[in-house]
């Protein structure tokens, strides 16, 4: 008989510890009681049930991996009752089973404070995947919604609210700050400025004294007397170890709470192990799933004849909110005179960067990340492996001004023992040294080490790691699309090209294999639609919803329209005519950064008789949906402006006109200026023109979003005909050259020789290609067609644009319009 082992609790941290000890042994039977009625799931990505993902996308196994693997899984059966001195368990179903050795798997509990109301119907904890069920249940004829709790969880549990649709949402923190255990006030005052702008109105220092209303909650009354007004209530203000089984068996618990535990994660009973949220180690619970991953390899190193122990972890973090990066490492808090600070603080663009670095400015001790988090990586590797920081260590965090950082910033001179995937345990040496014995791609590498499989924040670095371990070994480092194609996206490029091949079916027939995947069939749309710009609805392979209706889908399921506006040049007409059509179908109206007028709410159905309308007005397509063209944002120039030099107007409905629905590997934004005041921002563009007195200076690759970049000028003082000729040069050997959903400023920024190299191959004509990208350039600008007018034309193509197959004219019923601000409610 082989010796059993019980493990209670079956969360991430006890799914892992089996997933670890059947892969290294294969000899002790395995029971795992569970208390949920589903398999294992992904916790840290639980607000993305809100966003469309299902239970069994966030299962961490298939269904028939516990028996494939000889687990016997019971669900919804908590166990009871230990028993220590006959070794057995008791479940809640009956079952008895004896066992040799005890894993406690628990986790923890949500915090409920004892407030008065707390019982009331529309109050919420945010847990688990029922509470969330009972959360979208109750949320739909909810208008407003209040989170209390200001920490990680709590603003999870926020976003949550608005993905549900609700509008009006609260957040009520005890603490001065949000997120009082991972950033500062500084970084917390930028955080709520960040998430003040998307909707969330954030109230902190605010004690709850009760929660008010007739049977259902209607509002939160607050020890200063003042009143909150709301329909529902998510509580998310803290966590509690589960030790109730661990304290009725009589094992050592701490006096708040969570089992005590040594460095080989025993309790005081030496057969019984404790892992994850509810296992207390030096008086301490760790709170996220790495440390819990590390715990459960320390008891299956125990139980397999090693000897390692868990020795404390970092409990540094990298998240991103509500799509506001957050960030904070190593030693967030230390402050002067313990060590020298430096800050970083951009209120216009909502970041914040602070790094605490030794007061002899050699080693990083810390820092905190608001709104750019992309140094993360790095700067934690910094930190924990003692790398002697550069000359000037506020480029740590402004980036290199000038010549090359030196001291070691690349991932390749980190030491062999730097731990690079956090969640699995494993080091830089271990990932080169799986790259050196053939897995050389991400996908082989997680299979043979576990990396980047975790919550995959790691992944850039390991990437890194196999490009540079490949470099070192003086191998070819080729970027291949998926295991359905050897090629890179260029090279694939060229051979649909070279071989006209004009779908999918012909282009894996010629040269790929298997049946494709979600990676490789939009990224061959992609390429079909930049060669031959054909029509991409027709494309069968498309999977991405913006391109299959010609329309961004929104929250709730409806979508949004946005005719082409070039310039942002309108007749009053033409706006008379959005007015009516939003006023028709009931559409939310928004102008854009991009000069443009966004229509919002539009069921699918209705998509092809907007698009009739507005085409019969003149309007074509703004391929806000695509990767290709958005806009070309204009001044008014000289035609109206006294300090305009050109007519910047004209040029961009040029530029516009020229270039739209050219399709390309990301979206393209662009802006013309007639002075160097630059209102149209052309700076922050993926080109940009601005007026001198001697003609244009055309700038390129530049972007804005969660890594603004200004665009670098490629040339100066040039006419109009000149400018467009380069723009057709620099386009076409983007779309040619870069990699799939690679904005063009991290294209420059992979480039080799960079900006020298690029105005080298389109002003100088290096390559001799010059002619060559113009004339295909040209080709696709000869062959526009608007997507909207080819649906609206074609009844076959009409036919697609349903929400029911088989009842094509009846609308979603559940399908309904909500105002999105108070304030917009009052205007209409």
């Amino acid at each position: 008989m082989k010796p059993t082992i019980v493990v209670v609790g079956n969360g991430m941290v006890g799914y892992k510890f089996c997933e670890k000890l059947v892969a290294r042994s294969n000899a002790y039977r395995i029971v795992v009681f569970g208390e949920e009625p589903r398999r294992a799931y992904d916790r840290v990505h639980l607000s993305e049930y809100f966003a469309g993902k299902s239970a069994e996308d966030l299962s961490m196994s298939s269904s028939s991996w516990y028996a494939d693997n000889g687990i016997e899984l019971h669900l919804s059966d908590p166990v009871q009752e230990i028993n220590l001195e006959v070794k057995a368990i008791h479940s809640l179903s009956g079952k008895i089973i004896n066992y040799d050795y005890l894993v406690l798997a628990t986790g923890s509990g949500a915090f409920v404070p004892d407030i008065p109301g707390i019982e009331k119907q529309g109050v919420f904890v945010y847990r688990t995947i029922d509470d969330l069920d009972k959360i979208k249940e109750y949320a739909v004829n909810a208008k407003s919604g209040v989170v209390m709790g200001g920490g990680l969880l709590g603003l999870e549990a926020a976003k949550a609210l608005i993905d549900l649709g609700i509008n009006n949402a609260d957040v009520v923190e005890f603490a001065p700050r949000l997120m009082p255990r991972q950033i500062d006030t500084a970084g917390s005052a930028m955080l709520q400025s960040k998430l003040s702008q998307l909707g969330l109105s954030i109230h902190l220092n605010k004690i709850t004294s009760s929660i008010e209303g007739d049977g259902c909650v209607t509002g939160l009354r607050f020890n200063d007397d003042s009143l909150l007004e709301t329909d529902m209530l998510v509580i998310s203000a803290g966590i509690r170890p589960r030790d109730e089984l661990a304290r009725l068996a009589g094992l050592q618990v701490g006096t708040r709470g969570g089992i005590v535990v040594n460095e080989k994660m025993q309790t005081s009973d030496p057969a019984v192990f404790a892992i994850g949220e509810c296992a207390l180690y030096e008086g301490m619970i760790y709170g996220l799933v790495a440390p819990g991953y590390e715990m459960a390899e320390v008891v299956v190193s125990q139980l397999t004849a090693n000897d390692k122990t868990f020795n404390g972890f970092d409990m540094s973090t990298k998240l991103k909110l509500i799509g506001v990066d957050v960030a904070s490492f190593g030693d967030a808090f230390i402050s002067e005179p313990d060590c020298r600070t430096l800050v970083f603080e951009d209120t216009h663009k909502g970041v914040y960067k602070r790094i605490n670095i030794s007061n002899d400015g050699k080693y990083l001790l810390g820092g905190i990340l608001i709104g750019d988090a992309a140094a993360y990586n790095m700067l934690l590797q910094t930190v924990n492996n003692k790398i002697v920081l550069p000359p000037d260590p506020e480029d740590l965090i402004l980036g290199a001004r000038g010549a090359e950082q030196s001291g070691g910033a690349g991932v390749m001179n980190l030491p062999d023992e730097a731990l690079i995937c956090s969640c699995e345990a494993v080091s830089k040496g271990s990932i080169c040294s799986a790259v050196n014995n053939g897995a050389v791609n991400l996908d082989a590498l997680k299979k043979c080490t576990g990396a980047g499989t975790g919550c995959g924040g790691c992944v850039p670095m390991v990437k890194d790691l196999i490009a540079g371990t490949l470099k070192a070994n003086g191998q070819y480092v080729k970027n291949v699309i998926c295991e359905h194609f050897d090629y890179s996206r260029q090279e694939l490029f060229d051979l649909i090209k070279v071989n006209k091949l004009k779908n999918y079916d012909l282009v894996l027939d010629h040269h790929g294999k298997g049946d494709g995947c979600e990676v490789c069939k939009p990224l061959v749309a992609s390429i079909l639609s930049s060669l031959w710009n054909d029509l991409i609805v027709k494309q069968d392979t498309i999977q991405d919803s913006n391109d299959r209706y010609l329309a961004n889908i929104q929250k709730g399921g409806t979508y949004s329209v946005v005719p082409r506006i070039p310039g942002g040049e309108i007749t009053p007409e033409k706006l008379i005519v959005i007015g009516q059509v939003a006023q028709k179908y009931n559409l939310y109206t928004k102008i854009t950064g991009g000069q443009r007028i966004d229509m919002f709410g539009a069921h699918v159905n209705d998509l092809p008789d907007i698009w009739g309308e507005l085409i019969n007005a003149g309007f074509e397509s703004g391929h806000a949906y695509g990767k290709s063209l958005r806009t070309v944002k204009s001044c008014v120039g000289s035609t109206w402006c006294r300090f305009g030099l050109h007519d910047s107007v004209s040029f961009a409905i040029e530029i516009e006109e020229r270039y739209k629905g050219v399709r390309s590997p990301h979206k393209l934004k662009g802006g013309v200026s007639g002075c160097i005041r630059e209102c149209a921002e052309a700076q922050g563009k993926d080109f940009g023109i601005i007026a001198t007195e001697k003609g244009w200076n055309l700038y390129v690759c530049g972007n804005g979003g969660s890594k603004p970049q200004h665009a670098q000028l490629l040339a100066a003082d040039i006419d109009s005909k000149t400018c467009i000729r380069y723009l057709d040069r620099f386009l076409m050997f983007y779309i040619k050259t870069a990699d799939p959903l690679t904005r063009t400023a991290t294209w420059l920024n992979k480039l080799d020789g960079g900006m020298a190299y690029l105005k080298n191959v389109i002003v100088n004509d290096s390559l001799g290609i010059g002619d060559q990208l113009e004339e295909e350039m040209q080709l696709l600008v000869d062959s526009f067609h608007c997507e909207w007018k080819e649906v609206v034309n074609n009844p076959e193509l009409r036919k697609r644009f349903a929400h029911f197959v088989n009842a094509p004219h009846e609308k979603d019923p559940t399908v309904k319009l909500e105002t999105m601000r108070e304030q917009v409610k009052a205007a209409w």
